[in-house]
């Protein structure tokens, strides 16, 4: 009788079998272990990640890369029958929406539970924090003296009218922030802030983060708010322009002196219909070594998440910084409340 596999590539074959469940899903030619990673993180300095994991378990990583929702959508299409085995993405915001589309089981895992901190995972342990990034405030030093602006509060002063570069409201990062200090402040301080943001405005919101950072150093807004990481990306280019562009600004590191300043992840976690979930936490756990930490600052710019595992030099240099001890999944449970907000503020 004729193989259904007849003609197949082997990469085919695996797929196949991974989705399905059948013996021998996790082999490749009787030898190569595959673990299914769908991953919304696009950067090539990942690499040394899979490659890392695969060198120390002999498990190949076969990514499948796609933006953050459209991946949770695919998950959700495929159902029982998807061949993903680890989700990993950024933001909490967008890891408690595949939470609250069932898609994540609880693990235990004492290794992820004394390298990740408990403010950076999920209660129940259905995903976990290998990164971080910091929001920051940008100002130009020509117009703005370092000391006039502390907070995240502060971006809602009248005397920064007209003076702010800000993402749009629908941003994940933006939703992120305002989550935190729903958290903080309760609903109606966050509206008056959102709505006194909105009456600073220097432009409609536009762009990314960086373009929020390059629109400060040309003097066409004042103040700026962007990740950590798209600054020390421009510090470590190799075009001039960039680095001038980062030069011409000052940086805060907002709430030193309260809650501290807002952190965000980039984690993942194991799928509920996962085949291997036993390789998967193995990954995970991978990803929370010493060695995994450092690929991800050395790579992309962010700090580690693991405690006694330094940052790169760029952003050592930064300095040290209070960082808001929040439990990152409030960021996402109180993301549709900051959505409204942003809508009755005004804030496209």
């Amino acid at each position: 009788m004729r193989s259904i596999f007849h003609g197949w590539p082997m990469a085919a074959i695996v797929t196949a079998l991974l989705a399905y469940g059948l013996p021998g899903a996790s082999v490749v030619g009787a030898e190569e272990q595959v673990l299914n990673l769908y991953t919304s993180r696009h950067y090539q300095t990942d690499e040394a990640l899979y490659s890392g994991f695969t060198k120390e378990t002999g498990i190949k990583i076969n990514r499948i890369e796609g933006k953050d929702d459209a991946l949770i959508e695919r998950i959700k299409s495929e159902g029982a029958n998807s061949p993903a085995v680890v989700l990993i993405t950024v933001d909490a915001g967008r890891l408690w929406r595949a939470e609250q589309a069932g898609l994540l089981r609880s693990l235990r895992s004492k290794v992820l539970e004394e390298r990740v901190p408990a403010s950076l995972r999920h209660p129940d342990g259905q995903w976990f924090g290998f990164s971080q990034r910091a929001r920051l405030i940008f100002y130009d030093k020509k117009r703005i003296q370092a000391g006039e602006i502390e907070t995240y509060e502060d971006l809602a002063d009248p005397r920064w009218r007209g003076e702010v570069c800000i993402r749009s409201s629908g941003n994940i990062y933006n939703l992120s922030l305002l989550g935190s200090m729903i958290a903080a402040d309760g609903e109606a301080a966050a509206e008056a802030w959102a709505t006194g943001v909105v009456a600073n405005f220097a432009r409609a919101p536009q762009g990314g983060d960086t373009d929020q950072i390059r629109a400060v150093a040309a003097g066409e807004c004042g103040i700026a708010v962007a990740n950590s990481y798209y600054y020390a990306r421009l510090l470590r280019s190799s075009k001039d322009s960039d680095r001038a562009a980062a030069q011409a600004v000052g940086v805060v590191f907002p709430n030193q002196k309260g809650r501290g300043t807002h952190i965000n992840i980039s984690g993942g976690g194991v799928l509920k219909a996962a085949p291997h979930p036993d390789a998967a936490v193995r990954f995970l756990e991978y990803l929370a070594s010493d060695e995994a930490q450092r690929f991800f600052s050395a790579g992309n710019n962010e700090y580690p998440v693991a405690v006694g595992v330094a940052p790169n030099a760029t952003l050592s240099a930064l300095g040290d910084f209070k960082a808001d001890t929040l439990n990152v999944a409030s960021l996402g449970e109180n993301q549709p409340l900051a959505q409204r907000i942003f809508d009755r503020a005004g804030w496209p």
